[in-house]
């Protein structure tokens, strides 16, 4: 097999990256067969399911994108053996969450998925086989994969039938609610290696729609640490505007129009300077807590705690929240309703992980409050996997305990409501009809936007009264 030549890919793992990228490359390169593989069956019939609207990941584009490729050269199974025999190429796209337990726990990544595709490539594997990172890994994972792969002697092989491997490594630099558009028209596709064969491989691939000017060659060392660092500095740029709202909130000054000055300066930019709740996201904080985790590792405890800092900055934004929540109605929120508009961590996505409504939520549950949550996209069961408690059954201002429940509309969850908290800037709440909406809540009614989508002057009007996150009081 010529290498400049794949004619099948098979990647492992049908999540946020692995289908998405998939679906994208497929679309782009008719000519190669793409097969991606999961042992979740509930997730492999969502992939294949004929209503797209049951697809498991919510992206905008991305139905029109597997409309186009699925039964033509995008394929989705669990026929995990099968897909990697048959292809040239091997992409590794599945979860390594944070260790819970043992050495680095709490930082370090949990590769055992990530060894255990190894090994079964290893097994399944026939000629030469390019395998990808795509998982977000700690730097030098690529020796770990390359050790499992390389051991000369393979049951169920001859020796003449042994194959052989190369390892690259190609991180996702995706946001998610934008993850089709950033893979249609990424600012750089990064590939780590050293086979410069195996290389020009998957450059081939991308160049069938992406310029080659931005597809950026690196030894595999530097591929895998650009992606935890690239997720750092983002995390810290949101840490540092969120440190940055709450002072202002303190001086009279507004976050905004900081955000504004600072942004015009060629030397910052405009990007990642929207204050709010904090970030969340599958990769943030687990990235961050593994650069923290390698730093101790490799004996820069000073570079370890500067990082550190940015996760625990974000921790005590979402905990100030909800104690500024509480504060702001009469010192208590027991029995008092309270409608949470959005669980996403993110508008445009379904995706909950580390969303900052998690933490908010659960501590105005532990304060007695009785929750309303609304969101267009995510899914109450999720939700009551993220809460770890059942919805209530009993809609009731006189419960002493906090409870939560699920609502269809945002005039059900803002109904006989004390507060409503804005925590996902979903689209349609900017366009929400407050002089309406004010009369279902009970008075004196606030509205916590911790998003800035709501008009200050409709707000005022309503009867309502506001507190924005990042704007102090003149």
């Amino acid at each position: 097999m010529m290498l400049n030549s794949i004619q099948s890919i098979c990647c492992i793992g049908a999540g946020y990256v692995g289908g998405p990228t998939m679906a994208v490359i497929a679309d782009r390169c008719p000519e190669i067969m793409v097969n991606v593989v999961d042992l979740n069956e509930d997730r492999i019939a969502a992939w294949n399911d004929p209503d797209l609207s049951r697809l498991p990941i919510y992206e905008p584009g991305l139905d029109a994108v597997v409309q186009r490729a699925r039964g033509r050269n995008l394929f989705f199974s669990c026929e995990v053996d099968e897909a990697i025999s048959s292809a040239d190429m091997v992409f590794i796209s599945v979860n390594t969450p944070t260790k819970r337990k043992g050495v680095g726990a709490g930082q370090a990544s949990d590769l055992r998925w990530v060894e255990a595709c190894a090994r079964q490539v290893a097994k399944c594997s026939k000629g030469h086989t390019v395998v990808v990172e795509k998982s977000t890994l700690p730097v030098r994972t690529a020796v770990a994969i390359k050790a499992i792969l390389d051991i000369p002697s393979r049951k169920n092989h001859t020796n003449d039938s042994i194959p052989t491997f190369s390892v690259l490594s190609n991180p996702e630099f995706l946001a998610e609610g934008t993850a089709i558009a950033d893979l249609e028209n990424p600012d750089r596709v990064l590939i780590g290696g050293d086979n410069q064969e195996a290389v020009e491989a998957l450059v081939n691939i991308y160049k069938h729609w992406v310029s080659e000017d931005k597809i950026l060659r690196t030894k595999l060392w530097s591929s895998e640490l650009s992606k935890l660092t690239a997720n750092a500095f983002l995390a810290q740029r949101i840490s540092s505007i969120n440190a940055v709202a709450a002072l202002c909130e303190t001086t009279g000054a507004d976050v905004r129009e900081v955000a504004l000055a600072i942004g015009t300066d060629s030397r910052i930019g405009s990007k990642f300077l929207n204050a709010g709740p904090g970030f969340g996201g599958s990769c943030f904080k687990k990235d961050i807590l593994n650069l923290v985790y390698l730093c101790h590792y490799f004996g820069l405890p000073e570079v370890a705690d500067y990082w550190s800092k940015v996760v625990d900055l974000n921790t005590w934004q979402q905990s100030r929240i909800a104690r500024l929540l509480v504060q702001k109605l009469f010192g208590t929120v027991t029995a008092k309703r309270i409608a949470i508009l959005g669980f996403a961590f993110k508008a445009n996505t379904n995706d909950t992980r580390e969303s900052p409504a998690i933490r908010i939520s659960l501590d105005l549950i532990e304060e007695g409050a009785q929750l309303a949550i609304h969101d267009p996209k995510v899914d109450p069961t999720q939700i009551e996997l993220d809460l770890k408690q059942q919805p209530s059954t009993v809609d009731s201002n006189l419960l002493a305990e906090g409870t939560w429940h699920f609502t269809d509309s945002v005039e059900e969850a803002l109904k006989g409501a004390d507060a409503v908290l804005i925590l996902t800037e979903w689209e349609e709440y900017r366009r929400l009809n407050w002089a309406f909406l004010a009369s279902l809540m009970r008075a004196p009614a606030w509205v916590f936007d911790t998003r800035s989508v709501v008009d200050s002057k409709q707000i005022s009007e309503a009867g309502l009264i506001l507190w924005r996150l990042g704007q102090g009081e003149d």
